[in-house]
């Protein structure tokens, strides 16, 4: 069965290496998973004096009804200064309320990301993963996704030329799917 799956990329950089292992994952997973890209640069920043009648903004209802409507959800996020980078913290926290209606709660989720660094995004994802448990998600811890994005294993087109990075990419892809199917 086919599980879906709301991606929130935490760069909002148009050539954002993210943003290209995620298309790149999202190729890798055809056939078991259908990637639903959720648009987070247009979220205000959070404040509580934006709730009318129970309803946030257009944007935040838009992103509130594409998760709650998705079997999974993935966070694929950078590293800035050893943590999450506040646009992917914003969107946490507007699906996170009105109190008592989070959208996170019980989601099977996973969460990855790239950099350029040796350690990719391990010092974020570690940070992420806390926030992700506190807000209630069934978050897969194996296996890990730490990459160090290397330019010259994509085409221009995203798709991945590198066969090594490519088993990776599948392997979590796959393991993400059997922990959606588990907790469905």
């Amino acid at each position: 069965m086919t599980r879906t799956v709301a991606v929130l990329v935490g760069s909002l950089r148009s050539q954002s290496i993210n943003h290209t292992v995620a298309k790149a994952l999202a190729k890798v997973a055809e056939g078991r998973l259908v990637f639903d890209f959720v648009e987070i640069g247009d979220l205000p920043l959070y404040n509580d004096d934006l709730w009318h009648d129970g309803r946030g903004p257009e944007p935040v209802e838009r992103m509130r009804a594409q998760i709650a409507a998705a079997d999974g959800v993935l966070l694929v996020t950078p590293e800035y200064n050893r943590t999450v980078p506040g646009v992917l913290v914003n969107a946490l926290d507007w699906g996170s309320r009105p109190w008592g209606q989070s959208v996170w709660v019980n989601k099977p989720a996973g969460c990855c990301g790239a950099a350029t660094g040796a350690i990719g995004t391990a010092a974020a994802q570690l940070a992420l993963k806390a926030q992700m448990v506190t807000l209630g998600m069934v978050v897969m811890g194996h296996p890990e996704f730490y990459l160090k994005f290397d330019p010259e294993k994509f085409a221009e087109d995203g798709t991945v030329t590198d066969e090594s990075l490519r088993g990776f990419l599948k392997t979590y892809a796959d393991a993400l799917a059997a922990h959606i199917e588990r907790l469905s």
